[in-house]
């Protein structure tokens, strides 16, 4: 089991959580669509040569962005990862994968 953790714009919040739900992120034994957010506000500064959703090459921008938590099993984080770049807006979106350990008791 993963954890995938993203960043996104508001815009765009909805329609990037169903595009990874749809590939099986979000699964949690008997549900589906299982996630975390909050609303935060992220930084940064597009630099030559790229092509920036929002703002301009050289200028510092800061913009609400919400937080997205979510599992995913093994066989799907590749699948999850894809879906996500994909339906988000950035040129490199913002995201974090992190390896579950299974305790037992």
């Amino acid at each position: 089991m993963y954890k995938l953790c993203f960043y996104v714009p508001e815009s765009h919040l909805e329609p990037v959580k169903k595009a990874v739900f749809a590939v099986g992120g979000g699964r949690i034994g008997a549900y589906d669509s299982c996630c975390w957010q909050a609303l935060g506000q992220g930084q940064f500064r597009p630099l030559e040569g790229s092509h920036p959703y929002l703002g301009q090459a050289g200028t510092l921008e800061q913009v609400a962005e919400w937080k997205v938590e979510m599992v995913v099993a093994d066989e799907l984080i590749h699948a999850a990862v894809k879906a996500l770049k994909q339906a988000h807006p950035y040129e490199t979106p913002a995201f974090e994968v992190w390896r579950l350990s299974d305790l037992v008791f």
